[in-house]
């Protein structure tokens, strides 16, 4: 696995500089600001700094040794709706600091103390990690040395260590409802990498690294750059969808003062209409209903200069072909008159077989994004992984509660690998 930090004046300009350098497959870890140096330093804007991960198609390893630490009591840190919208964010009018200013010693100390205080930030990560697992780890090493004594059969330390380390993962990864296939194909990649003096450090590391790079990078909504983003939102009845739309226009609209209408094709839930028609007005944005496809036509139209266009639409049955076909026709139409992003949202307390057939049917409308619901109401995220396996789509937002805007977050695969892999649930 190649790990490399790319700086620039904005985060795209350093994440388009690191897909540029490690290939498409790469994907962001980390994203922080840095200052800049220089005598004028003080006046100019930070620079980011983003820290990019590409699975290495090489046998080449590093073992680590694990410095002691003490198990510290960890947060999980809600992530923010749009993280472009941060204040500590430069905008596209930064100044990068000019080539001939040279960092002082004291400047360049600074700097590596920043370095490492970032580098031991994920180090700790990793580590609380590691102290879940090793506690859970012994009781299974113990475990097996009970069963070789009463078989009689031996094995060496490593050895042990490692089939030990296997089997937890395995069990852990079962019991977070991940798909055996999918665990399957994790432990023989974890069993490629046994080899003479490999570390547990290691393994964990790499299977945290290896299970966020399958996840990739958050597909969260931002503004168009010509006219109007318009987004549709489509997914059974009862996922929360026209909640979710709520969350996400309360947040363009109320907090980051963005131009949105509203629009709704559901006309078989009065109740949804009625809701969502309540929030525009809560809000201060247009509402209004289309009955047919000359109706979604016109709202597009008349909203054109907007910022986004959030378009709520029928759930359906699975079974209900017609109503399927509707669907499409509808989506069909809006492709003709305008570029349309289209957000398949789920409900992460679905069964998964359930999950596969609807995310099979829906593909057969439209090509989607995922946004996944009710995280709160469930201890198990593997589905999460499973579908996202399964549909190899983007997820781009949770939601964990019906507070609007509050419950709603971008994605974030570092909280949710820990998760599955035994450490805190999402909050």
């Amino acid at each position: 696995m190649i790990i490399k930090k790319f700086t620039a004046k904005t985060e795209e300009e350093a994440t388009k500089a690191a897909k540029e350098e490690l290939g498409a497959r790469s994907v962001v870890m980390n994203v922080r600001k840095v200052k800049t140096k220089g005598f004028f330093s003080f006046l100019k804007k930070p620079l980011i700094e983003v820290t990019a991960a590409v699975e290495e198609d090489t046998d080449s390893m590093v073992t680590h040794v694990r410095r002691p630490l003490e198990p510290s009591i960890r947060t999980v840190t809600k992530v923010p709706f749009n993280r472009q919208q941060k204040e500590e964010k430069p905008g596209l009018k930064d100044v990068i600091p000019d080539e001939e200013e040279k960092p002082s010693q004291k400047q360049a100390q600074d700097t590596g103390r920043e370095e490492k205080s970032e580098d031991k930030a994920i180090e700790e990560k990793i580590d609380n990690l590691h102290t879940l697992i090793e506690q859970q780890l012994k009781n299974v090493m113990e475990n097996n040395d009970d069963a070789e004594e009463n078989s009689g059969k031996k094995t060496d330390d490593q050895d042990r260590e490692f089939i030990s380390f296997v089997k937890l993962i395995y069990n852990t990864l079962i019991d977070n409802e991940v798909d055996e296939k999918y665990v399957n194909e994790l432990v023989d990649e974890i069993e490629k990498l046994k080899k003479p003096g490999v570390t547990i450090d290691y393994l964990i590391s790499n299977i945290y690294q290896k299970m966020i790079l399958k996840f990739g990078e958050p597909a969260n909504i931002t503004a168009g750059e010509n006219g109007a983003r318009i987004i549709f939102f489509i997914g059974p009845t009862g996922v929360g969808k026209t909640t979710t739309i709520a969350k996400i226009a309360s947040q363009f609209a109320v907090i980051e003062k963005k131009k949105v209408a509203l629009i709704t094709t559901d006309l078989y839930r009065i109740e949804a209409a009625e809701q969502l028609k309540t929030y525009a007005d809560i809000m201060k944005v247009p509402f209004r209903l289309a009955y047919n496809e000359d109706d979604l036509k016109e709202g597009i139209h008349e909203f054109e200069e907007y910022d986004f266009i959030l378009v709520d639409t029928a759930g359906y049955s699975p079974k209900d072909e017609e109503k399927r076909m509707e669907m499409k026709q509808l989506l069909d139409s809006a492709k003709k008159i305008a570029d349309i992003d289209t957000y398949l949202v789920m409900s992460l307390t679905t069964k998964y077989r359930d999950l596969v057939a609807m995310s099979d049917l829906y593909r057969q409308i439209t090509d989607y994004k995922l946004i996944f619901t009710k995280l709160d109401e469930t201890e198990f995220f593997g589905n999460m992984l499973n579908i996202k396996l399964h549909t190899g789509e983007e997820i781009a937002y949770v939601t964990n509660g019906q507070d609007v805007p509050d419950d709603i977050e971008v994605f974030n695969p570092q909280s949710i690998v820990r998760a599955l892999l035994g450490g805190d649930k999402q909050s």
